[in-house]
């Protein structure tokens, strides 16, 4: 299969903090298309009080002004429904809309009034209700005909395809996603056919925003120590300035944390105390570090369950902005045993990598050992099996590791539009369970609330927050030879829903006996039924008189 050499080709990464997107043009050449001079567009939205929703950067700076108008992470709040901004509720398919907006204006800026082929990439876990919703928000956007790529599929066809990585058929890529918001690990198995994920494992919960956090909660156990009542301001802001002296805290750490993935010092000015604080790559990989253990965690347990065989693994590849910190690398470089690749900018990579993702090349050399097959029957290899869990196939599915007792629900197609339908095989998806390792519990700082969405009553230093539960492993089976049927899991009915229904089930089993009866005796007495209704009501008056 050969790339369209005809063809414009638009990869948009809509992701939890940011959004990316990479222009492809017919002879090959690709860039990513810039907003506001940065590729990375974030995917904030900024209700407007006349109803206009504004997106991006003009989004963050207008949550200066009102921060109750501002959502910063719409992706999050994908099964919402609806969101409150302001005094207005609006559909969540409307603010991803906004941001896609974005995107298709910048894309005619940049290449023209021409139509491309367009890839969203959405996380391999999305159900077909998410899936469905995305899909509608880039058709309201303009971006009609929108091809969906699971993100470690473009991930890993980027590290084949654009790295020029040897991955023979049979071989696994592991993507290592640690994104601003969440992190995400994944098997990416080679196939005949491109590539396919295995197995998914993450954490909803952590991100280099937690880094972000880790690094101004240090800074202000010093400046706590200068001008307590300063500080204070800073973590409690109360006017207008105090928020932008907030923001511009935030900033300037966040940045700080960046020089220092390529430098060995930086400094922070922390602004109302008018303090220049220097900060160096070792404090900050001290504070990174309880995070860092546990993404590193995450994916040694997926390989663990895994079992690959010998020289299947062909590469640990890095993505996701904050995987751009050093000690990313050197932590999975001891923990797996295989250097991690990582690019100089790896937030552009799913965007791009999603553009090849249905025209990935085939390697040349031979398969690995070992048929792909046998890291699908993993899961039967422990546990006792406790029956099919009966789940709506339109929903993602959402377990945490204490569930795992019982067999995992079926899984669900999450490439609707491929040109050969997927079909779930019942034996290699709803299995019992290997046991995994027992997750590490965090001992980082929960996250504090975004410094521009104004919450004045939170300090930077946040309490202690219980670990959410990681999302269990999830394993996909691969295509049959031949289409099977399948049946899918029944739709539970909600309890008002089998309200009503007995509700009527019992009016209907006194009303039919009486109206019969009433049809009986105005047919024999030879009286209209309205008669024999009024004399029916008499007599039982009588009688209960």
């Amino acid at each position: 299969m050969s790339i369209d050499q005809g063809r414009h080709s638009l990869g948009v990464d809509f992701g939890t903090s940011n959004t990316v997107a990479v222009a492809r043009w017919p002879d090959g050449r690709a860039r990513p298309i810039l907003v506001d001079g940065s590729p990375l567009l974030p995917s904030a939205v900024y209700a407007e009080p006349g109803g206009l929703l504004v997106v991006g950067r003009d989004a963050v700076h207008s949550a200066r002004r009102d921060p109750a108008r501002f959502e910063p992470n719409p992706k999050r709040r994908i099964d919402d429904g609806l969101v409150l901004l302001g005094e207005q509720e609006l559909p969540v398919v409307d603010l991803v809309a906004a941001v896609l907006v974005r995107v298709a204006e910048e894309w005619h800026r940049a290449v023209g009034p021409v139509r491309p082929d367009v890839t969203l990439t959405c996380p391999a876990t999305w159900g077909a209700t998410r899936r469905g919703l995305l899909a509608e928000a880039a058709a309201r956007a303009g971006l009609e005909r929108a091809r969906l790529v699971a993100e470690p599929v473009a991930a890993a066809t980027y590290f084949a395809e654009v790295l020029g990585r040897d991955v023979p058929i049979g071989s696994v890529v592991v993507v290592h996603d640690f994104g601003a918001g969440t992190f995400d690990a994944s098997v990416v198995a080679r196939t005949a056919e491109g590539f396919e994920v295995m197995a998914v494992d993450g954490r909803d919960d952590i991100g280099g925003l937690d880094v972000d956090a880790a690094l101004v909660e240090h800074l202000g156990v010093i400046c706590a120590r200068e001008d307590p009542a300063a500080w204070k301001r800073l973590t409690e802001p109360a006017t207008l300035e105090e928020r932008r002296a907030q923001r511009q805290l935030w900033d300037d750490a966040r940045i700080a944390k960046e020089r220092l993935s390529r430098t060995q010092s930086a400094d922070v000015m922390v602004p109302l105390l008018d303090l220049e604080l220097h900060v160096t790559r070792e404090e900050l990989e001290e504070l990174a570090r309880p995070v860092l253990d546990q993404t590193v965690q995450v994916t040694r347990d997926l390989l663990r369950w895994a079992k690959l065989a010998e020289g299947r693994l062909a590469g640990v590849f890095l993505v996701g902005g904050a995987s751009r910190i050093p000690l990313v690398a050197t932590l999975l470089h001891r923990a797996l045993g295989e250097a991690p690749v990582v690019i100089e900018q790896p937030e552009l990579v799913v965007a791009e990598g999603s553009i090849l993702a249905d025209a990935a090349l085939l390697a040349s050399e031979p398969a690995a050992p070992g048929p792909t097959a046998e890291m699908r029957l993993v899961s039967r290899t422990g546990g006792t099996p406790a029956g099919p869990v009966s789940i709506d196939d339109m929903e993602t599915v959402r377990t945490s590791r204490s569930e795992l007792t019982g067999a995992m629900p079926p899984a669900v197609d999450p490439w609707p539009d491929a040109e050969h339908h997927w079909v779930p095989d019942p034996d290699a998806t709803v299995a019992a369970v290997h046991p995994v390792s027992p997750p590490v519990q965090p001992v980082s700082p929960a996250r504090p609330v975004s410094p521009a969405r104004g919450v004045s009553s939170r300090p930077v230093s946040p309490p202690t927050a219980t670990k959410r539960p990681s999302r269990t492993a999830q394993w996909q089976a691969p295509p049959p030879s031949a289409p099977a049927a399948v049946t899918r899991p029944r739709r539970r009915t909600g309890r008002a829903l089998r309200a009503v229904q007995v509700v009527l089930s019992v009016i209907l089993l006194v009303t039919a006996p009486v109206a019969a009866l009433l049809v009986a005796y105005s047919a024999s007495a030879g009286v209209p039924v309205q008669s024999s209704a009024r004399e029916m009501i008499e007599d039982l008056q009588r009688i209960l008189g």
